[in-house]
């Protein structure tokens, strides 16, 4: 009887690649990076799939690139920023901005409308140490972006929703409508029409599940433009409701001042 043959060697399975996370800050309040954080159980099956190579506001230990999907915060204000958010787009695949300072300018975008010599001069007791460019603008004015996600700061839902969407491959399912539609869904009655409250519900981006309103407050924009806004509709009943067209400018220029105005420049086209 011969001799049972020798057990076949099986090599171990190979371990999967995971795609690379990176996540990067430029001028910002960090608001939507600790969105990421907040996630808590959620981060834990993101770090299951994803390898967090770059997240200094999680982890001091930094990979360098290349990055599978990269989350950009913040918006550009200095000549650095400029040149390193092109290199950062050079070493990623995909790049999504995430809140109104990296898809708006941010409210720093303020200084857009004024002179900002006159704002070092007036904060900074030696503004000559300063360099800045005179204006805030958001990521996209810089390097192409695959994907906007809006908010001040933005919904942990919906980033969640952009996370799984590109492990998945799929375009996220981040809806495009207003703030109305959100205060309907929930059964919330308008205080524009109940109580004669300004709100800007009806031309902004929805994402925040309509909390303002939910508590008898008037929509302030953090979400930005929707979609499809008709901002001459809504001036009419600002004005109703007791706001000269000053007050109006002020409530329209707040966390994403550069991106309404860029819906009324084009209304008055």
């Amino acid at each position: 009887m011969s001799d049972p043959a020798p057990p076949v060697a099986v090599a171990p399975p190979l371990e999967r690649a995971r795609p690379r996370l990176g996540v990067f800050k430029f001028a910002s309040c960090d608001g939507c990076q600790l969105t990421l954080l907040d996630c808590e159980d959620e981060l834990l099956g993101i770090a299951d799939e994803l390898e967090i190579a770059h997240f200094l506001e999680a982890s001091s230990h930094v990979a360098t690139g290349p990055y599978d999907l990269s989350l950009v915060e913040g918006s550009i204000t200095t000549a650095e920023d400029a040149e390193r958010i092109r290199r950062i787009r050079a070493e990623s695949r995909h790049l999504v901005t995430i809140g109104a300072c990296a898809t708006a300018g941010g409210v720093q975008a303020l200084r857009n409308y004024a002179h900002v010599t006159e704002y070092l001069e007036t904060v900074y007791a030696r503004p000559d140490y300063i360099e800045t460019l005179a204006t805030s603008t958001p990521i996209s004015a810089h390097v192409p972006v695959d994907f906007e996600l809006r908010g001040c700061p933005i919904d942990r839902t919906q980033l969640l929703e952009v996370i799984t969407a590109f492990l998945a491959g799929r375009k996220p399912g981040i809806p495009n409508h207003s703030v109305c539609f959100s205060c309907k869904r929930r059964g919330t009655v308008c205080v524009t029409v109940a109580h004669g409250t300004p709100c800007l519900g009806p031309v902004t981006h929805a994402g925040c599940g309509a909390i303002c309103p939910a508590y008898g407050r008037g929509c302030y924009g953090c979400f930005g433009p929707a979609g499809t806004t008709n901002l001459p509709a809504l001036i009419p009943l600002l004005h109703r409701d007791g706001m000269s067209d000053a007050d109006i400018g002020r409530f329209l220029h707040t966390f994403n001042v550069t991106a309404f105005v860029a819906v009324e420049e084009e209304d008055r086209s």
